[in-house]
């Protein structure tokens, strides 16, 4: 009743799709209380535009702006910035009120949309490095604009390091590294794509050496409290214990659960797709215990919608899709309920290896369900097997003299 309450309320341009954007959000799975808000600052947009003199396809992100600055001025404390419209925009955007985002503008706008496209199809990177390599880029390619006119074809190999020189001493060493690893795959791209001369291999590595120690790992019992945390009869603890069983027990990365959809599961032949790196499909075991838990998502947790995606938001927008950062807070959420530090989710990738090498694995049986290319990536897991190395380590010498 509040939220018809507040959609026929609306008063002004936007009166015309307050009912519609109310059946949205409902569709979405927002309550009542948060359904409210939203048609709440829906109605306040609307009023402003009417003080404006604007007409609902006036709607732009210029005009956004400009309200959201209206709200600041007028005292308003909360919905200040443009991610709280991003649900109106969306709707108008989608009813045809509003039209899409426009197409990129400018030389760099423009090569980035093709560079974006690389990485997405040619690299099958993930979203989230998607997202760092492109800013890195666009910070790069603006310097390069002269006139308005972006030429790569003169870059020099000093132009890259005098570029790289001042970037790193602004940044800690993580996001140096960082920085030139999206420079190193820009530079590949640009010559690729005939843009400019190869100068990839004119960026230097960035120094940085830890002290030699342990991979990190939670250890079997810390493992089971943090699965045990999980309550296991709501939907959102059914999804997140579904979840963390995957990175405990196959050692899946974050991003592989993300992009599990429900046709990857075999459940005739006991297997499961892992559409890894590279955009590589792989099939594992689908263990028991993890089949149990992922059916009993499935059934009773999961969502209904269009979406083939295996782990969804349970939250407004439900059925959204879930995100390798999502996961992380889930996983860190569990250390939290277990009385454990935080940690990241290969710390379970590792505890994986390491309980398949107490259990008698093999290097090339670790490797084969962590799907590694090369050998000795997974030996480097074989560290964290303390009883084992602890047979390989000499007895200090007793008896001499100091």
């Amino acid at each position: 009743m509040e939220i018809d309450t507040w959609s026929r309320g609306v008063k002004g341009p936007l009166a015309p799709y307050a009912v519609g954007f109310a059946g949205e959000l409902e569709r979405l799975g927002y309550t009542p209380h948060s359904a409210g808000k939203q048609l709440r600052l829906f109605a306040h947009l609307s009023r402003w535009l009417t003080h404006a003199g604007l007409k609902a396809p006036d709607v732009t992100a210029t005009v956004l702006k400009e309200y959201l600055q209206a709200r600041r001025d007028a005292g308003y404390m909360s919905y200040l910035s443009e991610r709280a419209l991003q649900r109106i925009l969306a709707y108008l955007r989608e009813v045809g009120v509003v039209p899409g985002p426009a197409s990129p503008e400018g030389p760099v706008e423009e090569l980035l949309q093709r560079y974006r496209a690389y990485l997405t199809e040619e690299r099958g990177l993930t979203a989230g490095t998607i997202v760092g390599y492109e800013r890195s880029a666009r910070h790069f390619l603006s310097e390069r604009v002269t006139a308005g006119v972006l030429d790569m074809h003169e870059l020099s190999g000093a132009d890259v390091l005098q570029f790289v020189r001042r970037e790193s001493s602004l940044r800690s060493i993580g996001a140096a590294k960082n920085m030139m690893n999206a420079l190193r795959s820009l530079l590949r791209f640009l010559h690729v794509a005939g843009e400019a001369p190869a100068r990839s291999e004119v960026v230097p590595a960035v120094a940085g050496w830890k002290a030699a120690g342990l991979p990190r790992a939670l250890p079997p019992d810390q493992v089971q409290h943090v699965l045990a945390s999980c309550e296991r009869t709501t939907d959102s603890g059914r999804r997140d214990y579904a979840m963390l069983i995957l990175l405990a027990q196959l050692g899946l990365r974050a991003g592989e659960v993300t992009k599990l959809e429900l046709e990857d599961l075999d459940w005739l032949h006991g297997e499961l797709v892992i559409r890894g790196k590279g955009n590589r499909l792989e099939r594992l075991p689908l263990p028991h215990a993890v089949g149990e838990a992922l059916s009993d998502y499935i059934i009773h947790g999961r969502p209904q919608g269009e979406s083939r995606r295996v782990f969804l938001r349970t939250v407004a927008p439900a059925g959204g899709l879930m995100t390798i950062g999502t996961v992380t807070r889930v996983l860190r959420r569990a250390c939290r309920r277990a009385g454990l530090a935080p940690v990241g989710t290969h710390w379970l990738r590792r505890s994986a290896a390491t309980q398949m090498l107490w259990a008698g694995g093999s290097l090339l049986d670790v490797s084969q369900v962590l799907r590694h290319r090369d050998l000795a990536t997974t030996a480097l897991y074989a560290k964290i097997d303390r009883t084992s190395l602890c047979e390989l380590a000499r007895p200090w010498p007793t008896g001499v003299a100091a």
